[in-house]
C-alpha cells in the first residue's frame, strides 16, 4: 500500500495513476487496509487526485475515497473534499461515471448528519439531476437526498431550493 501511494505521488502518467487508484480502491474494501491507508497519509494523496485534469483518474480517486469512507476516522479526513466533490457532481457530464462516482461518495458521507452543511449549496444541482438524469443517476441522487432529509436542520434548505 505504501508503494502504491508513493507511486501516485511520483508519476504523472494517467494510466499508472488510474491503475494504482483501482488497486487502492480494491484494497480499501478490507477495513484493516482503510486504517493503513489513512496512517500512510493516503487519503490526502488520493484526495489530491480529485483536481486531476484526466476524468478517469478523478473517477478512480472518487471510487477509492468512497471505499475508504466506510470508516469514521477516514470520514473525518475525507470531509475536507466534500465541496470539491460537489463541484465534480455539478461540472461532470450528465450521467457520466465520474458524476456517479462523486454521488456515491456523497451518499456515504451523508449517512450521518455531520457533513450535511457542506452539501447545502449543491441541493439545487441534486434536484436538477433528479429531473434530468437517467435512472442510475436518479437513484444515487435520491440516496443523497434521503440522507439529507433525515436531518431536521436541512428541511428549510431542501424545501427552499430552486430548480
Amino acid at each position: 500500500l505504501q508503494k502504491l501511494i508513493h507511486l501516485l505521488q511520483a508519476t504523472d502518467d494517467p494510466l499508472i495513476q488510474e491503475q494504482a487508484l483501482i488497486t487502492l480502491s480494491n484494497s480499501a474494501a478490507f477495513s484493516v487496509n482503510q486504517d493503513i491507508i489513512r496512517n500512510l497519509d493516503g487519503l490526502s494523496v488520493i484526495g489530491g487526485m480529485l483536481s486531476d485534469s484526466v476524468p478517469k483518474v478523478k473517477e478512480q480517486a472518487l471510487n477509492a475515497l468512497n471505499n475508504l469512507s466506510m470508516n469514521i476516522k477516514n470520514q473525518e479526513e475525507i470531509q475536507v473534499y466534500i465541496t470539491q466533490v460537489c463541484r465534480n457532481v455539478e461540472s461532470a457530464p450528465l450521467n457520466s461515471n465520474l458524476q456517479l462516482a462523486a454521488l456515491r461518495l456523497l451518499t456515504n458521507m451523508s449517512v450521518t448528519s455531520d457533513y450535511h452543511h457542506k452539501m447545502i449549496n449543491s441541493i439545487p444541482c441534486f434536484l436538477h439531476l433528479l429531473s434530468e438524469g437517467i435512472e442510475r443517476t436518479q437513484i444515487q441522487v435520491l440516496k443523497v437526498l434521503v440522507n439529507l432529509s433525515a436531518n431536521p436542520s436541512m428541511t428549510k434548505h431542501l424545501l427552499r431550493a430552486q430548480v
